[in-house]
């Protein structure tokens, strides 16, 4: 990867998106389906990023519509991003495809090569207030029993990513030897890469989550966030800011790009026991960025990536980001111990978390 980064320096701006997918299919058996599912992906992307900039001047202001086929809130903009890329992938021939907005997964093609999974419009909610959004999508081999296509291990994954739509319009990509992000050149109506071979910071100054359900959260996560600000006083030696976007896409760009880590547990809400993330349109793509950076993705427990999904929309608690600060996660979710002796003093000095 070191090699690859050398030699892309100086593509920085000028190497597009198809010419990096075309040295790819010279790569793997899969290679040339895989490149024409992203490039698909990639022109989907562009129309979606065209129909958010215009908002409501394209009656496209993310109002609620309904509940999506897992009970979540289904806005319009969910709608017209999933109809924009499964017309997109639905010229090519895909083995079986699977949507955040679909109950059940659509077999396409038997004798496709691949299998994809999409979350068309990843953090909606956020698109009346004007924050980033985006779309994941995971990419696998086709099983002989294509029943059990989105059933297979995280680690199965041809290849993995997600594009931002924000500030400016990123395509973060793995194709299975490393992490690199395109952007959007608007004038010429294509993607260029911006960020070669990105790395995870191993320092860790930021963790991510959403503290107003502390209460809900089990003695791990609490003992972990407790670490986290007690700062330079506490076990990790130094000071921490957070952050909570509330969009998944936005929360792995920040990490990818300076660091942190990220954590959306389970809590003892009702419907929360396994978290809220879906593992095979959500977990999976990101675990596999994550970690094709430098970085860990755990639920706490175990790998993300070992994990298989006995149900499409199956859910799983996320700890991603700097892999020192997921290992400690991982460290206290296992040994109670630790956890007991986790001493959080500020929460005992000060009244604003006290349950």
């Amino acid at each position: 990867m070191r090699h690859r980064q050398r030699g892309w320096t100086q593509m920085i701006g000028q190497l597009r998106l198809d010419d990096h997918l075309q040295r790819y299919t010279e790569t793997a058996p899969h290679a040339l389906a895989v490149a024409a599912a992203v490039d698909a992906i990639a022109t989907a992307a562009i129309e979606i990023a065209g129909l958010i900039a215009s908002g409501d001047l394209a009656d496209a202001s993310g109002l609620t519509t309904g509940r999506n086929s897992d009970g979540d809130l289904q806005r319009d903009l969910d709608v017209h991003a999933d109809a924009i890329l499964r017309r997109c992938l639905g010229r090519l021939p895909i083995a079986a495809l699977a949507s955040e907005e679909m109950r059940e997964a659509q077999i396409v093609d038997r004798h496709g090569r691949i299998c994809i999974a999409i979350d068309p419009l990843d953090g909606s909610s956020n698109i009346d207030i004007n924050m980033t959004v985006g779309t994941i999508f995971s990419i696998l081999p086709a099983p002989d029993d294509l029943s059990l296509a989105f059933q297979q291990r995280g680690s199965a994954q041809l290849a993995a990513g997600f594009v931002t739509y924000g500030p400016q319009t990123s395509l973060v990509l793995t194709l299975g030897d490393g992490v690199d992000i395109f952007t959007l050149d608007r004038k010429a109506g294509c993607f260029r890469l911006a960020r070669s071979a990105v790395q995870i910071s191993e320092t860790c100054e930021e963790f991510a989550i959403n503290a107003s359900n502390r209460r809900h959260w089990d003695p791990p996560v609490r003992a972990f966030i407790d670490e986290c600000l007690a700062g330079v006083e506490g076990p990790a030696n130094h000071d921490f800011n957070m952050r909570w976007i509330g969009s998944l896409v936005a929360e792995a760009y920040r990490i990818l790009t300076r660091g942190g880590v990220f954590l959306y547990p389970s809590d003892a809400r009702p419907g929360y026991g396994d978290g809220r993330l879906r593992l095979v349109y959500e977990a999976h793509p990101m675990a596999m960025i994550i970690e094709q950076a430098g970085g860990s993705a755990s639920t706490g427990r175990e790998r993300v990536l070992e994990l298989s999904a006995q149900s499409l929309h199956q859910r799983v608690p996320l700890i991603m980001g700097s892999s020192n600060e997921v290992r400690r996660a991982e460290e206290l979710h296992c040994d109670p111990l630790l956890v007991a002796s986790v001493s959080a003093p500020l929460f005992a000095r000060r009244g604003f978390f006290r349950l």
